[in-house]
């Protein structure tokens, strides 16, 4: 090796060794600077190092051997079940508190070995590898790192959505994706793409949503196109469009509905209830939504429009024969009207019994009465949630109230009593401990 690679060993023993890895990380740049003009005995380094006490050093050299190789054209897939499972024996085998202190340059491998797996059609064989890496860089289950959307980009390609219901489903207290919002952005669009294909409209429409209100100071490509489907999901879920909340960045509000016109012109018939009208935009717009693979979501808006009509007419008849159904909601036959009506009853959206000998539909009251056992149960559930909540509510406050930075701003103090109240045993034993360099933000 030569004489720098072997400064890189020392370096990286000696700072291991007496724990100073705050200052290992700070050299991780130049050291991946180094490795990379010298790629060509990055194994000779690895036999050096040991995967336990020396993570960091590993992470540079298993992060240049990646880069390498997603930037080289002549990268096979061979070569990258050879590269596998040195990768696959890192993740799960680095030191925990070591990686949070490069978690950046951790998750940027992550990155890779993603985008790499997608490339090469192998998108599940790394579902488990980034729920080991989330695992290494979470310190509670609430903390979203910059490896989770990561996990639901390879859950969504595989189409095996099941693992990241896991963490989609785990209300966020702790963000730590880094300065660029992209990870950020990128989690809650794939979340809400995940949901949308479950059909758990609510939760994906609360998904693009966020993605679309993050403050930002320029609109980026992710943010359009969680609109996009945030106007599509909005009429399937609650048979209108649904606008932004009025808390949303100013800069979204003016500019992104004029880079979304043919999905706010379709939002404009949708509150017409003209199906035909409706039938007509979705085909002019084809060619776009088959761009933005959105032209599934807006036959289903489509649909949602003829169920709507459908209720608007449980509002005016107690009967209706399936012939004067299928003309008022401009349905192609008296088969199709059945399908809907049948479908909508099955889902509880309309409460009717068609008589097969006349072929009319009697539209009956909401039988629920709210005086069950099952609904007594469903309101106790919510109400324990709401309860616990207010407890995590309270607890965020008071942690927010007591962290040093807070109390210095609202004080006016400086940084030397910000470190001296950080290291009084009252305030260790009111706050969270991070370990690791981490740019944490609490919400």
């Amino acid at each position: 090796m030569s004489s720098s690679l072997e400064q890189i060993v020392m370096s990286t023993r000696s700072l291991s060794s007496t724990g100073d890895f705050k200052e290992l990380t700070a050299l991780l740049p130049k050291h991946i600077e180094i490795l990379t003009r010298n790629h060509q005995h990055l194994d000779n380094v690895l036999e050096t190092l040991d995967l336990g006490h020396h993570s960091i050093g590993m992470l540079a050299v298993m992060y240049v051997k990646m880069n390498l190789f997603a930037n080289s054209n002549n990268s096979t897939l061979e070569q990258f079940k050879l590269l596998l499972p040195q990768l696959q024996e890192f993740i799960h085998c680095c030191n925990k508190e070591q990686v949070l202190f490069a978690w950046e340059t951790f998750a940027d491998l992550c990155h890779l070995i993603t985008n790499q797996l997608i490339d090469f059609g192998i998108p599940i064989t790394g579902i488990k590898l980034m729920m080991k890496a989330i695992r290494k860089l979470q310190t509670r289950d609430t903390h979203l790192t910059a490896v989770h959307a990561d996990l639901c980009k390879l859950c969504l390609a595989s189409k095996c959505l099941k693992p990241a219901l896991k963490y989609l489903e785990k209300d966020i207290s702790q963000i730590d994706t880094g300065e660029d919002a992209k990870q950020f952005l990128l989690y809650f669009y794939y979340g809400g793409m995940i949901y949308t294909a479950l059909k758990k409209y609510e939760k994906a429409l609360y998904c693009f949503e966020v993605c679309t209100m993050t403050p930002a100071q320029a609109i980026s490509h992710i943010m359009v196109e969680a609109y996009k489907k945030f106007m599509l999901v909005s009429p399937i879920l609650i048979g209108k469009v649904q606008f932004l909340p009025n808390y949303t960045c100013n800069l979204v509000k003016r500019h992104v509905k004029r880079l979304c016109a043919p999905y706010v012109e379709l939002s404009n018939v949708y509150c017409t209830n003209n199906c035909d009208e409706m039938k007509r935009i979705i085909r002019k717009y084809e060619e776009s939504l088959i761009r933005d693979k959105n032209l599934g979501l807006a036959n289903q808006v489509l649909n949602s429009l003829y169920k709507k009509n459908i209720q608007r007419l449980t509002n005016t008849f107690l009967t209706l024969s399936l012939t004067d159904v299928a003309a008022r909601v401009k349905l192609s036959n008296i088969a199709e009207a059945e399908k809907y009506i049948l479908n909508m009853i099955e889902d509880a959206e309309i409460f009717a019994v068609i008589n097969q000998t006349d072929g009319m539909v009697v539209f009956l009251d909401d039988p629920e009465k709210y005086n069950s056992p099952r609904m007594l149960a469903k309101l106790e559930k919510e109400m324990e949630e709401c309860v616990e909540l207010g407890k995590k509510v309270l607890q965020m406050e008071e942690e927010v109230i007591t962290a040093p930075t807070y109390i210095r701003k609202v004080c006016g103090g400086n940084e030397q009593e910000e470190q001296a109240l950080a290291n009084s045993p009252a305030q260790n034993a009111t706050t969270t401990q991070v370990q690791g360099k981490q740019n944490t933000y609490t919400m």
